[in-house]
């Protein structure tokens, strides 16, 4: 029978894996407007589903789509690749219990903290609230496993 700490870094193993992989294929949909259009396919779909284009979150997609449009595409695509492959690796080596995928989960982690509180305190709500409890649930837990070697070594 698998220890409870076991299935514990299991799950967060296959969480991080999971990212990786949604990572990659999210890109590959954006790899496929390459060769379009994106602003007029942006426009397309904020008219079929009737909003107004000057509200809050269909500008904000437009603005997202034209800095796309500029040439940025090739970057969003490397940053995503580069994203999810390090996702990957970590979740491989969280399951296979290397020391070195504890540092890469608990360091990433932490870089990701202030964001998270950055952007919770400026959109409240119990998703945003969720992924940062997760994240420093991940890093505790983490941290915990790495003081727990050191301990032992």
């Amino acid at each position: 029978m698998m220890k409870i700490s076991s299935k514990a870094i299991h799950s967060i193993a296959i969480f991080e894996g999971v990212k990786g992989i949604a990572a990659i294929i999210a890109s590959l949909g954006l790899l496929s407007l390459v060769h379009h259009d994106i602003q007029h396919l942006a426009y397309a779909l904020i008219g079929h589903f009737h909003l107004d284009p000057q509200a809050e979150l269909p500008k904000s997609f437009l603005t997202a789509v034209e800095w796309l449009a500029d040439g940025h595409i090739t970057t969003v695509l490397m940053l995503a690749w580069a994203y999810g492959t390090l996702r990957i690796v970590e979740g491989y080596g969280l399951w296979r219990d290397r020391v070195w995928a504890e540092w890469l989960a608990a360091l990433s982690g932490i870089i990701y903290l202030p964001l998270e509180i950055e952007h919770l305190i400026s959109h409240v709500s119990g998703i945003n609230f969720g992924v940062l409890l997760a994240n420093v649930v991940v890093i505790t837990y983490m941290a915990i496993r790495l003081w727990q070697r050191r301990g032992r070594a």
